[in-house]
């Protein structure tokens, strides 16, 4: 009786959910039902700002730049060189969501050491691995 009224809560729990989003974790394999995404596809735009600023460490002596570039714009920073691509924000939030691409090249080794998109609030979602310096997005300029 029990594995009946059990496959039938199943049965109705499918059928009730079945415009929803299960998200399983890949860590514990817990389920979430998600019943409206966050944000919906489209809503919000991203909006090309003139430039951006962006912060760079020297792990070895501790010293920490700050650089501010326009679009196309390069900048050296100890022995590596960043060029701005490009840097967007969200329409909804500037300051918070700024992402950029940038071109990261150690000339020392004559080759590029980073080439993507950085966010500026998850700076380890897309980081530059090098063995001296770090940088990270900051905002984009509005003006």
């Amino acid at each position: 009786m029990r594995l009946v009224l059990a496959a039938l809560s199943l049965g109705f729990a499918t059928i009730a959910f079945a415009q929803d989003t299960v998200i399983t974790s890949p860590i514990d394999g817990s389920t979430s039902i998600l019943s409206q995404p966050d944000v919906a596809a489209n809503s919000v735009r991203g909006i090309q700002a003139p430039g951006a600023s962006l912060r760079g460490l020297d792990k070895v002596s501790g010293t920490v730049i700050d650089l501010e570039l326009a679009i196309g714009e390069t900048a050296a920073l100890g022995r590596i060189t960043v060029t701005l691509g490009e840097c967007r924000y969200p329409e909804d939030n500037p300051t918070g969501e700024a992402y950029a691409w940038l071109e990261i090249d150690d000339p020392l080794r004559s080759s590029r050491v980073f080439e993507g998109w950085m966010v500026a609030s998850s700076p380890a979602l897309n980081a530059l691995d090098h063995a001296r310096y770090d940088v990270w997005v900051i905002r984009c300029k509005m003006a």
